[in-house]
């Protein structure tokens, strides 16, 4: 059994960050599927602005053209096109797994991050377009996205709330989660929705060694502050996931709503290439990686539970430790936030310029 089967045997969920129409057309994206015992993908606006450069968009953009759509028109269908399609691949997975698996995630555009009920029409307008049970909508962790998340879980809609890296933002986004199945169960709905919470992790490192680089102090945290960030975050889990209030809505049907670490790439040449995926292995988790991170790990991971008590009592310590040095983790996981929504919107502006140039030089003339 190879090292990514075995995270699914231990009950991690091995999703994939990122998708091609390459993939889709090519067969690509299901043989990968099998080969690294992918369970769900998901995409982000970075991800499309890198697919979109193909010249395999060629021949749709044109007949986009001759429709006269504009540049986000040919952009909403050319990614609704894709994500259908690897919905349409990662279906048997979402079978298999009675729908807890086999999701693949579209991102509300970055604009409409802080605009709760333009995103709510936004969410429900490609939840029809896609039309696929194993989709999920991507909604930003900001104050605006707290509301949708709740709206949209109400509406039996499945949500991968995302950008996510402090726990305070986090518990927020639970709040909402539970409140949202507590509507629907006193209306008297199912509560089989689905929820991902994407918890960004080594973005926490890059910004804090750089703190600790000024300070001169500190460098036994180095490197670790991102995995006892995320431990912090799966403790909050276990206590809310656990508590008499959940489990009277899981009585009823109700799922937890899990935590997926993002942002697993390593950045850092000092460190591991798998050292968000090795050291935050828990079963009832999702890992979406990079198609690079995922085969470091299926060549040289060592699967096997992580996410212990002594890892937790660690993770404490060093958070401790942090604090010590005058280091506030709250202010600096709300500036990630904030420049991951920022970063997200210029890639979907330079997205939309990309395809704005290639529909100039696919114009017929004359």
């Amino acid at each position: 059994m190879t090292a990514l089967a075995r995270l699914g045997q231990l009950g991690q969920s091995v999703w994939l960050d990122s998708i091609s129409r390459e993939w889709l057309a090519s067969g690509e994206l299901a043989r990968m599927v099998d080969e690294l015992s992918i369970t769900g993908l998901t995409s982000n606006p970075s991800i499309f602005a890198g697919a979109l450069r193909s010249s395999i968009y060629d021949a749709e953009i044109t007949d986009c053209i001759s429709e006269g759509l504009d540049d986000r028109a040919i952009f909403e269908r050319l990614a609704v096109a894709d994500i259908r399609g690897a919905c349409d691949v990662l279906r048997p997975a979402w079978k298999r797994s009675g729908g807890v698996d086999g999701m693949v995630s579209i991102e509300l555009e970055p604009d409409l991050a802080h605009d709760t009920d333009a995103s709510i029409r936004r969410a429900h307008e490609l939840w029809q377009l896609v039309n696929r049970s194993n989709l999920m909508i991507k909604v930003p962790a900001t104050t605006a996205g707290m509301d949708v998340v709740r709206s949209l879980i109400r509406d039996g809609i499945n949500v991968n709330v995302t950008l996510l890296f402090g726990v305070t933002e986090y518990r927020k986004v639970m709040e909402q989660y539970l409140a949202a199945l507590e509507d629907r169960h006193a209306a008297g709905d199912n509560l089989v929705v689905h929820s991902v919470a994407s918890f960004f992790v080594s973005r926490v490192d890059t910004a804090i060694d750089g703190l600790l680089d000024e300070s001169h102090a500190g460098n036994h945290l180095r490197g670790r502050i991102a995995v006892a960030n995320a431990l912090s975050a799966w403790d909050a889990y276990m206590q809310v996931f656990t508590s008499d209030r959940f489990l009277s809505l899981q009585r009823n049907g109700a799922r937890p709503q899990r935590p997926l670490w993002a942002s697993t790439g390593t950045k850092d040449p000092g460190l591991s290439d798998i050292i968000y995926v090795q050291e935050l292995i828990a079963a009832g988790s999702v890992n979406t990686m990079p198609l690079a991170t995922m085969r470091s790990f299926q060549d040289h991971g060592d699967p096997r539970i992580t996410v212990t008590d002594d890892a937790l009592r660690d993770a404490r310590a060093m958070l401790g430790d942090l604090r010590g040095l005058g280091v506030s983790l709250d202010n600096v996981t709300q500036t990630l936030r904030d420049q991951g929504v920022a970063a997200f919107e210029q890639s979907f502006d330079e997205l939309l310029a990309s395809i704005a140039s290639r529909r100039a030089s696919l114009q017929p003339h004359g």
